[in-house]
């Protein structure tokens, strides 16, 4: 790129020659350079020279012509290089712009030509109307502000042009002549505040009013007079002939006509050489060939399998239809901050909006989890000279397209970013309309194609509105439309950074995107600090997230007696209610006191066999009494039972049975020809009971404590083999009473039992009943499927709680008969997603309550809880599963475990006392799905639920 020798190298002798001099230095890593005519040799470079062009613009903060750089003729040679070797990149001789035969018909730029399009779809759309408002104080001439706006128009023909339809196609229809009148709403006989609310009634009225843009001016004016030295200006113009440059041409020109025309002068200002409509033909004369190609072929291959849309958590469910409706919200960073931000850029070789840009694009990944991150920029798209001057629809949309798997670094991730946005600037000449054309996306009306978050870093030359005899202020101005999913807006001022976030008010609440706001500045925040981090190790939440996600809703702590076991818990109601009917199956039932009997005697027996804390004992019986009472046992034994299902299919039970090598099989006789091989030592239940009621019925006595395992059970293998899920007894006797905490069960309850006792949800329905003193009534085999039977049982039973999970309860709630079922006062469901739609179906149909719980088979049955109510509005389809329960933390995490945002996917990991002991024979899968607690000052472990 350059060719230095000792003669090259002077001092800089001017400020501007000065200021390139250290641009230059830091872009070629030296530490000061000279500048003359004769320094820089760029030779066959000119793809490198044209990067560094775009680099001095960035650096300048300004998408600024290249003659706005090199003002000096010691360096014009340079600008001159620099500018051929821009030409000799794209292969095609850039031609000049000349002015076309306005008495043919005029043609659309490809940016209009969209803009129409739009315009015929919803043709009184306010979406792309562009608002100010400026408060002047002091003497206004108001002839003069009206002559100087007529003048203006009469400048430049792209206020005075419509777009209407010639033989099915759109065509520019340009007036000699369309003089504006400026109105003027007099509002100063209003008290102050009444004033107030009608600025902000007329700005709105003035933001949202469609144009038509076949006839009307497209640029509208309107006064209102507060009093006589005050006065609003409220300006309008449709963005199909204007752009954000053109606001900064109109407030030049403003300026310079309005002082002229005071002072009774002509306009002063030289005569336009070309128009918009002379740009409008030569763009679809020039951009044809191999002009196009060389364009088309780079975005092509840059966003080759690009993905369709970027999933951002969202608070409302996308419409099918996009609706455009929006607001902003405005946040400032630091001016620390913000220096910091410039210092960063600059040693890193890049721009000010290459870094905000990389730290929006972090902030995506880590509320998507999408490695592949779309985010669209405008660009001025002001390149040549003779359209500097122009108002005009010139704005262009670069797609910047990053990747940030493998975890980066912030320096290596900006790297990238600045790659991707060089090459984005030096093909920046392709209308986004075109490329859209080009790459024909399947279309879905619900999002933009292409992408949905865009990012403008505003730094745009904007004169400062001066005129005489006037104070003015611009006023903030709210269009309340978004264009796009999120649109981030980032400006530079003498105090720092100021930014604003517009957003579809379909999708967003005002909440989420303050929370945003938090989370890029912390991340800006922690990127200044340290960028040689890795991207996973941002932090992401501000310090009060922290606490309140992983301390304060997890703040559980509840104390419970800590030295008893489940069946210890059994044994204490017993005591108090030993006549109370404990259990009813079809026409038997017996008392707590025969229960307890009937169990303290088959734990003698076990306890003879060999069962003990940590000994294994497997139980394969029908529905039944016998059921409970050898659960009762197998716990009063101290061992840990492990429930066969009897109508498993043979392979299931034969692989649970060689997994788990149970010493002792608890079974029904009838059901041992059933049985696969196995190595247990089989005791039935039924026809062994003579041998059994020899035992003591006095309660067994065993070393056991909490820690010890209660059971076993299989998951459903659903993702690979069953796998034994074990489960100490302190984790479900803190299930146990919470939900008795929580629910208040009495003497007076009724318990349905009819989950199958494979299934850990049978726990609570077994145990939560017995250690309260309620009663409890087992349906018959497989009577959990008949909803007849069910209604006629809670009927017969007088049934006050019972569970369903909701695929079952979905075809309950349509039984005949519900309505007679007065006596449930709680139904519990669980194991599957509760649709929103089938809670107000059951409150509609019950007068009960619904509780919504949540857990996994490896950690002690449920984890959280929600209670459902019928007036509950949510724009989910399902009801939240809630907060967790008591000794319990809920923790959702991304892969890296970091806490995600509130609103923001994560994966569910499970602390606490309820946390399982992992595995059956599976140590690796053990040690991949409870992890140690990262949170937790002591030795902990978290489930991670997947």
């Amino acid at each position: 790129l350059t060719q230095i020798s000792s003669s090259n190298i002077v001092p800089p002798s001017t400020p501007i020659e000065n200021l390139l001099a250290g641009i230059w230095a830091e872009i070629l890593g030296i530490e000061q350079i000279g500048i003359n005519n004769n320094f820089f040799e760029l030779g066959g470079h000119s793809l490198i020279a044209t990067r560094v062009i775009s680099q001095i613009r960035q650096v300048f903060q300004l998408e600024l012509p290249l003659r706005y750089l090199f003002e000096k003729p010691t360096i014009a040679g340079l600008a001159t290089e620099i500018e051929r070797a821009i030409k000799q990149d794209s292969a095609v001789e850039l031609t000049n712009i000349e002015q076309i035969d306005r008495s043919q018909q005029l043609p659309l730029s490809f940016a209009q030509q969209r803009l129409w399009f739009l315009a015929q779809l919803e043709p009184d759309s306010p979406f792309y109307n562009i608002p100010a408002a400026v408060r002047l104080q002091g003497q206004l001439n108001v002839k003069a502000l009206e002559q100087s706006f007529n003048e203006i128009v009469n400048r430049h023909e792209a206020l005075r042009t419509n777009f209407q339809t010639s033989e099915g196609r759109a065509v520019a229809v340009i007036s000699q002549e369309k003089p504006i009148t400026l109105s003027i709403f007099d509002i100063s006989d209003l008290a102050e505040n009444q004033q107030q609310a009608e600025i902000e009634k007329q700005a709105a009225q003035a933001a949202q009013q469609p144009f038509d843009i076949s006839n009307d001016h497209l640029l509208r004016v309107k006064l209102l007079a507060l009093k006589e030295q005050e006065h609003i200006l409220l300006l309008t113009m449709h963005h199909i002939v204007s752009d954000g440059w053109s606001i900064g041409v109109l407030v030049e020109e403003l300026a310079t006509l309005y002082q002229a025309f005071c002072n009774g002068q002509t306009s002063g200002l030289p005569t336009l050489p070309i128009q918009y409509i002379d740009f409008a033909a030569w763009q679809r004369q020039w951009l044809q060939g191999q002009a196009l190609e060389t364009q088309l072929s780079y975005w092509l291959k840059q966003l080759e399998n690009a993905p369709k849309v970027l999933e951002l958590p969202t608070d409302y469910p996308r419409p099918a239809i996009q609706t455009y409706r929006g607001a902003s919200y405005s946040f400032e960073l630091s001016k620390e901050l913000s220096a910091s931000l410039n210092k960063l850029s600059q040693q890193q070789g890049s721009t000010l909006f290459m870094t905000l840009l990389a730290g929006l694009q972090i902030l995506l990944w880590r509320y998507t989890g999408q490695k592949d991150i779309v985010v669209g920029s405008p660009i001025a798209n002001r390149n040549r000279a003779d359209i500097e001057s122009l108002i005009g629809f010139f704005v262009n949309t670069l797609i910047l397209r990053t990747n940030l798997a493998g975890n980066p670094s912030f320096e290596e991730l900006l790297k990238q970013v600045r790659e991707v946005a060089l090459g984005a600037y030096v093909h920046q000449d392709l209308p986004f309309e075109l490329l859209v054309e080009q790459l024909q996306p399947q279309r879905d009306l619900s999002h933009t194609p292409l992408f949905q978050v865009m990012f403008v870093l505003e730094n745009a030359p904007m004169s400062a509105l001066e005129l005489p005899g006037l104070t003015l202020t611009q006023l903030e101005s709210d269009s309340n439309t978004a264009k796009f999913d999120l649109t981030l807006f980032m400006k530079e001022t003498e105090l720092g950074l100021v930014g604003s976030f517009e957003y579809n008010t379909d999708l967003f609440k005002e909440s989420s995107i303050q929370r945003m706001v938090g989370h890029l500045q912390t991340l800006l925040e922690a990127i200044v600090e340290n960028p040689q981090q890795r991207l996973s190790n941002l932090p992401l939440l501000t310090a009060y997230e922290q606490h309140q996600l992983l301390r304060e809703w997890n703040n559980t702590a509840t104390d419970y007696p800590c030295d008893k076991c489940i069946h210890e818990l059994f044994e204490a109601q017993v005591e108090k209610t030993p006549d109370a009917v404990a259990v009813v199956f079809e026409n038997q039932q017996l008392t707590y006191r025969q229960l307890n009997t009937k169990a303290n005697q088959l734990a003698h027996y076990l306890q003879k066999l060999g069962v003990k804390p940590e000994v294994l004992v497997g139980i394969c019986v029908e529905r039944s009494l016998s059921m409970l009472i050898g659960l009762l046992a197998i716990l009063k034994a101290g061992g840990a039972y492990i429930p066969l299902d009897p109508s498993y299919p043979q392979e299931r039970l034969a692989y649970m049975l060689e997994d788990s090598q149970p010493s002792v099989l608890l079974t029904q006789k009838y059901l041992l020809k059933n049985l696969p091989n196995h190595q247990a030592q089989v005791i039935c239940i039924d026809s062994d009971w003579e041998k059994i009621a020899n035992e003591s019925t006095e309660n067994p006595i065993s070393i056991i404590t909490p820690d010890n395992l209660a059971y076993v059970i299989y998951t459903s293998g659903s993702t690979g083999k069953p796998k034994g899920a074990m489960n100490a007894h302190r984790g479900i006797r803190n299930r146990l009473l919470w939900m008795q905490n929580t629910y208040q069960l009495t003497s007076a309850d009724v318990v349905l039992q009819k989950t199958p006792f494979s299934f850990d949800v049978s726990i609570w329905e077994f145990f939560w009943t017995l250690i309260t003193g309620a009663r409890l009534v087992i349906t018959q085999p497989e009577g959990h499927k008949d909803t007849n039977y069910l209604v006629n049982l809670i009927l017969e039973q007088q049934i006050t709680t019972l569970h369903f999970v909701p695929s079952m309860l979905q075809v309950f709630i349509e039984a005949e008969g519900l309505e007679k079922c007065k006596s449930l006062v709680r139904v519990i469901v669980s194991g599957e997603a509760l649709p929103a739609q089938l809670q107000q179906r059951f409150f509609h149909r019950l007068d009960a309550q619904l509780h919504n719980l949540y857990g996994p088979t490896e950690a002690a049955v449920d984890v959280t809880c929600w209670q459902c109510k019928k007036d509950h509005v949510t724009h989910q389809n399902t009801v939240p599963i809630g907060q967790p329960i008591a000794n319990i933390q809920i923790y959702l995490l991304d892969k890296y475990l970091n806490p995600v945002p509130m609103g923001v996917t994560g994966e569910v990991y499970i602390g606490g006392v309820g946390v399982g002991r992992g595995y059956l024979n599976r140590p690796d899968l053990t040690a991949e799905k409870f992890i140690p607690d990262p949170f937790s000052d002591k030795p902990a472990r978290l489930y991670r639920t997947g």
